[in-house]
């Protein structure tokens, strides 16, 4: 039977005209491609309890991708799409299809995306057909999931200038009588602002799109289901909504539909209109001053008055209009002159008086298990958190508000109280100036500490700690005037932190984090510390705490072990034997995680995380005792036998311990100098594996690291491993599976490698050299670029140019050196175009002048006509010269030096 002619009857197809009738998407799928298959039984089958069944059942969906592609993703949609079938095989059936558009990494993102492209047009039309009428669905599960689907189809197509008559599609289904199509296109259009670029839907669309979704919002709208799916929706299209914004009387109309729906009677909508508002303050908050003063009243009633996740959604308004004045401020240091591109307009400041006493009154509705649960987020820490962003954001202003709150309740008998003034002035101690806060903080640190071991509640004794720690981590150390911790408290602070680590694990973890920034604020006293007499009591306690029964709750044994390797770091040459005699204990810890018991998947994660800390452990120790030749030369005893124990750790399976390990051997490596060379038979393996791995992109850019540090510790010895170690660079340079913030240091690592072996490096240039100049290309320019993008490409060109570097400097004075005349013109061509943009930043800038003096400091005479015919080279360095970066300045006093001996040569 032919059904091309069949007449498309019923409600099910309106707004959809010309589609085909339903069954069409199965029997399409069936006939076309012979694949006649029971795929229904197969998508319940692999959500089965009984692994077996799910097992078999991946199995046979993973063949029928395979070797049918068109007709699995038909099958998919039209299941999906077939009011018959369960609801668990019709959202299966969608997750699969979205998951066979779109994924994480970007380069199995980009082969999806080529292989849809790639199928047939009618195929296409036909799966999106089911789509379509998949949102008239009145199953909830069904029509939520084609949503998503259509949007990342969208997302796919529209870019390309294909299914154009999809928003009109969608438009015309809003007017439709049953609600639960409205909801799923209103719906639908959310997702699709979501996956698409506000660039690729012309103005006229994001109009009716808006209008569509404003109307849905509007309080006239019965159906709470269309509502709320219309607020959702509005939070996605802000992003388009640039040209409504600029128009006053639209942009009025959308906030006073934003404003009302968020004193909706239903709690979902009043949390999505709050979320709209906080993304409205970010994204538009130039526009808001004319509703700002509603704005906090509605907020300030939401706090007050509503459930908890319609009241954390209203602080987080203020706090997102934190964000935003702080980043002004710092952008444009407070001078705003006319040519600012967002002034700004003190919202925080003016808002003050009554916002300060709303957020102080919200720490007093703290949670009893708050403090054990590490995802917990609750009125009280969203106060906080706010009233911490709004410290930073005016100063010296909020200590005033604040204060009497503290001082009221810091004493009281019950322990919210007390908690909640603790907690306000752990809060307000980052943002006010120093001679501000150190009075009040030189009253406090008494009642604190006495409050860390005595007070019963052991909420208040948490905050406490954390409170000292951002007292130490904020008025304390060498750039501060006037100290807090003096040699008559000093020994006081550490009995008490002692003391604390030994509470509660929560306790605990917060003393040993106060601890860290103690010793922070020592790093730089040069020849003797005040924690030198505590050292070792300091260290054995810390032992103690990673030893605890309940060590694994609350990150304890994380915080000890990173308080020890920062008590470690900021030591002083005085407790240098002190560190030796740690290097056997961490030592055999290590080796006992290494020995062969058994272990459930739960403990072996557990030892991983241990041996992971354990590496990090010995990296800080191997930095300090290698920084000195007298301790050095000691702590050489233990070389061999700690890198035998990070060997041994490779064989673990572990992104993370790899990771760890690799920067411990980079750190051995760079102490031991030559001497690493008799390590380099057995390493070079894991070596060449590290910059294999693609999938954990981290341990490629650690590995990426260590080949540097290996380079400047064997130099020239490190030969004999380059053929291997450039092939593997070059591939993963050229890889677009390669995560690409690996590729600007790869581009540091060639550099390294040629200064590591000079001359040698010519049988690598006819491959390094165009590859490094295609990138150079790329990165020349930037014009349409967002911040992120020219961030990236600012860490690109800093790796060529550090690649440029090495090259110039490996070849001086070496008879080869005329190999790299013919690349000079490209890079000064290089140097030309990144000043011309004017968007480099002062890493940049200062590599960039570094490699001008190398080019003209290794080729002589023969880069000096080159330079002096340059296009921007005399208007560069004039600007490097008269930078007020000592670096950069510093960099452009040589540049300028060889540059003036190469053209009087």
């Amino acid at each position: 039977m032919d059904y091309s002619d069949q007449p498309i009857e019923g409600p099910l197809y309106i707004g959809f005209q010309g589609a085909p009738p339903l069954f069409l998407c199965s029997i399409f799928t069936s006939f076309r491609y012979n694949m006649a298959m029971e795929v229904t039984q197969i998508l319940l089958n692999a959500q089965s309890v009984d692994s077996t069944v799910r097992k078999h059942a991946e199995e046979t969906l993973k063949q029928f991708q395979e070797q049918n592609l068109p007709g699995f993703l038909l099958s998919l949609s039209g299941e999906l799409a077939s009011e018959e079938k369960p609801v668990d095989s019709r959202k299966l059936a969608g997750l699969i299809l979205k998951n066979a558009l779109d994924a994480k990494e970007q380069h199995r993102k980009f082969e999806l995306v080529q292989r849809w492209l790639s199928l047939d047009m009618t195929v296409k039309a036909q799966i999106k057909t089911c789509l379509l009428q998949t949102l008239s669905s009145p199953v909830p599960e069904a029509h939520s999931t084609a949503s998503q689907v259509i949007a990342k189809v969208a997302g796919i197509e529209l870019p390309q200038k294909q299914w154009h008559e999809l928003i009109v599609s969608l438009l015309s289904n809003i007017h439709q009588v049953p609600a639960h199509v409205k909801q799923a296109t209103l719906e639908t259009l959310g997702y699709l602002c979501e996956e698409v670029s506000p660039d690729v839907v012309d103005q006229d669309q994001v109009n009716k799109i808006l209008t569509a979704v404003v109307q849905g919002m509007n309080a006239e709208e019965g159906n709470n289901d269309v509502r709320l799916a219309a607020t959702r929706a509005l939070y996605n299209a802000l992003v388009f909504a640039q040209a409504n914004f600029n128009n006053d009387m639209e942009r009025d109309f959308i906030m006073r539909v934003v404003c009302e729906a968020t004193l909706s009677p239903e709690v979902k909508i009043r949390q999505a209109a709050f979320e709209c508002l906080a993304s409205i303050s970010s994204t538009y908050y130039e526009k808001l001053a004319p509703y700002i003063q509603d704005i906090f009243n509605i907020t300030a009633k939401a706090v007050k008055e509503d459930v908890e996740p319609v009241a954390l959604q209203a602080i987080e308004f203020w706090s997102s209009i934190c964000d935003e004045e702080i980043d002004i401020l710092e952008d444009y240091g407070g001078d705003f002159t006319a040519d600012s591109d967002v002034p700004c307009y003190y919202f925080i400041k003016q808002a003050l008086p009554a916002l300060v006493p709303m957020l102080l009154e919200t720490l007093l509705k703290q949670e009893e298990d708050q403090d054990q649960d590490e995802g917990a987020w609750n009125l009280a820490m969203a106060g906080g958190t706010c009233l911490g962003l709004v410290a930073r954001t005016v100063g010296d202003d909020i200590v005033p508000l604040v204060m009497p709150f503290i001082q009221e309740n810091i004493s009281k008998p019950d322990w919210r109280q007390r908690e909640a003034a603790t907690y306000a002035f752990g809060s307000i101690l980052e943002g006010p100036s120093p001679d501000k806060l150190t009075p009040l903080v030189n009253v406090a640190l008494n009642f604190m500490l006495s409050a860390l071991t005595k007070d019963p509640n052991s909420h208040v004794k948490d905050t406490t700690a954390w409170t000292l720690g951002r007292i130490f981590e904020f008025l304390h150390g060498s750039t501060v005037e006037t100290p807090v911790i003096t040699p008559a408290n000093c020994q006081l602070i550490v009995t008490v932190l002692l003391q604390g680590m030994k509470d509660a694990p929560n306790v605990a973890e917060k003393s040993c984090g106060a601890l860290y920034f103690l010793a922070q604020g020592y790093d730089d006293m040069g020849a003797s510390s005040p924690l030198t007499p505590y050292f070792q009591e300091i260290v054995q306690s810390l032992l103690t705490v990673t030893h605890r029964e309940d060590a694994g709750e609350s990150r304890l044994r994380t915080a000890a072990y990173e308080t020890l390797n920062e008590v470690v770091r900021c030591s002083t040459d005085e407790t240098a034997p002190m560190v030796l005699q740690l290097t056997p204990i961490i030592m055999t810890e290590l080796h006992q995680t290494l020995e062969g018991q058994k272990l459930s998947s739960d403990e072996r994660e557990k030892q991983s995380d241990l041996q992971g800390l354990l590496c990090g452990c010995l990296q800080v120790i191997i930095q300090k005792l290698g920084a000195s030749e007298s301790t050095k030369f000691v702590f050489m005893q233990y070389a061999d036998q700690i890198m035998n124990l990070f060997l041994r750790v490779f064989a673990c399976r572990n992104a993370t311990v790899h990771e760890e390990a690799m920067l411990a051997i980079g750190a051995l490596a760079y102490a031991t100098g030559p001497d690493f060379a008799k390590h380099m038979p057995e390493f070079y393996k894991y070596l060449e594996m590290g910059l294999q791995n693609f999938e954990e992109y981290q341990v490629c850019a650690v590995t990426v690291g260590v080949v540097g540090d290996v380079c400047r510790a064997l130099e020239d010895k490190i030969l004999p491993y380059c053929d291997g170690i450039m092939t593997q660079l070059l591939k993963d340079l050229s890889s677009n599976q390669l995560h690409r913030s690996v590729k600007p240091p790869i581009f540091s690592c060639l550099g390294d490698i040629a200064l590591a072996i000079g001359e040698n490096f010519e049988k690598y240039l006819m491959y390094a050299m165009p590859m490094l100049q295609s990138a150079a290309e790329l990165s020349a320019h930037t014009s349409g670029a967002d911040d992120e993008m020219i961030e990236y490409t600012n860490l690109l060109r800093n790796g060529i140019l550090e690649a440029y570097s090495g090259i110039f400097q490996g070849f001086k004075n070496s008879p080869k050196t005329q190999l790299l005349i013919s690349y000079a013109p490209h890079i000064l061509q290089f140097l030309d175009s990144i000043y011309m943009e004017k968007d480099m930043d002062d890493v940049v800038m200062k590599t960039a002048i570094g490699v001008l003096g190398d080019l003209a400091d290794t080729l002589g005479s023969n880069a000096g006509s080159l330079i002096q015919q340059s296009l921007s080279s005399k208007d560069f360095l004039n600007e490097c010269l008269s930078s007020d970066d000592h670096l950069i300045k510093e960099s452009a006093e040589w540049a300028k030096l060889a540059i003036t001996r190469a053209i009087s040569v």
